[in-house]
């Protein structure tokens, strides 16, 4: 399961009321990104939320691929945004809080360790590889991702 199954939307129930229709708890389910996507209703919202709602669509929906938003870009891009608040130095339950700030969005921060330490260990696992295939300059660049990201 990947971590953007384990995303969530905060206030999933107020929301809904809002927009007057009912949408799954996850951020990254098909009716939630047809939502977000198309825009429906956008308007109902107060306008703290309509504007986390609008920054988390043009953060992560924003691609131009035929099947947006089910192409993968959304979840590719914020798990691009996941690694980059580990590599500003954060830890699980500060990811979690900045990630609710900017977009009312959540997960629990055991979701997110484990998030972190699967890419650790598939990094480990790609720096043996170079190794083995004798790619000196690239198992170094693997390592220092794996230090960054195991920190």
């Amino acid at each position: 399961m990947a971590i953007t199954d384990k995303i969530y939307v905060k206030n999933h129930r107020q929301l809904s009321s809002q927009l007057e229709t009912n949408i799954p708890k996850g951020a990254f389910k098909g009716a939630t990104l047809d939502m977000l996507f198309q825009g429906q209703g956008l308007e109902k919202l107060d306008d703290a939320t309509r504007d986390r709602v609008l920054d988390f669509t043009e953060d992560f929906l924003d691609c131009s691929c035929d099947n947006n938003p089910y192409c993968g870009c959304p979840e590719r891009k914020f798990i691009q945004y996941l690694l980059e608040l580990r590599a500003q130095g954060l830890g699980p339950d500060a990811i979690v809080d900045v990630m609710t700030d900017d977009y009312m969005v959540y997960a629990y921060p055991g979701d997110v360790l484990s998030f972190l330490d699967n890419g650790v260990r598939t990094l480990e696992a790609a720096e043996g590889l170079a190794r083995v295939d004798g790619q000196d300059k690239k198992r170094d660049e693997i390592r220092q991702a794996k230090q960054n990201l195991a920190r």
